[in-house]
């Protein structure tokens, strides 16, 4: 079945000259060629959290990501490529506010190797899918937040905990926090939103005072 030929950008908060924006990036599976579609619960999951940080700071712009197919699929990462599109329709749209990833089990890989991307100051990884190091790839000057379930046993907290403390030994600004429960964050629910989005906020305060990154 032929997917659709781009990516799905979904706007829940696009106030007209935001102080920061961020892009929430929902999970998936390793690898799978089927679509993406709105109502499963990967796009839900995050659809939900993605309202919810838009409803915490309106002076911040909200937008996530649908992919075309389900998987990360490597090679050629499609997940990947279809959050790069994201980011940079977000960068034309926005060329100067300070962006901010969020992004659950494989969009918080994804996450980690789009950190690189113009303007990316931070990364929320909830539960995320790191199974190569993927984390190292995050640049020094971005804050990282991981939260993950003590009870998961889809992705590894003590591989994530680990990596974060790597991040740490390099000199990031990078927290690890465990909340109870598994993977798909219906346990403490508002423990997962209340975090990111306090992480958020942060972020974006630090980033308006922060000097400019030198090139």
């Amino acid at each position: 079945m032929t997917p659709r030929a781009e990516p799905t950008l979904i706007a829940h908060a696009a106030p007209p000259h935001p102080r920061g924006v961020v892009l929430v990036l929902p999970g998936g599976k390793v690898f799978s060629t089927k679509k993406s579609r709105p109502w499963q619960l990967a796009n839900l999951r995050m659809a939900d959290f993605a309202r919810r940080i838009a409803r915490d700071d309106r002076s911040v712009a909200v937008y996530r990501v649908r992919y075309r197919r389900r998987g990360w699929n490597a090679p050629p990462r499609e997940a990947l490529r279809d959050a790069q599109w994201a980011l940079d329709r977000i960068r034309t749209l926005h060329p100067a506010a300070p962006l901010v990833l969020v992004g659950h089990s494989m969009g918080g890989r994804v996450a980690a190797h789009l950190a690189t991307g113009d303007g990316v100051v931070a990364v929320a990884a909830l539960a995320p899918w790191w199974p190569d190091n993927d984390s190292a790839g995050i640049p020094e000057h971005c804050r990282l937040l991981v939260i993950h379930g003590d009870n998961d046993t889809w992705t590894d907290p003590a591989a994530s905990r680990r990596q974060v403390a790597r991040c740490r030994s390099r000199g990031m600004d990078a927290t690890w926090a465990s909340v109870r429960g598994g993977h798909f964050m219906a346990t403490d629910a508002a423990v997962w939103h209340d975090g990111t989005c306090a992480f958020i906020r942060r972020s974006v305060d630090g980033a308006e005072k922060a000097p400019p990154q030198q090139g």
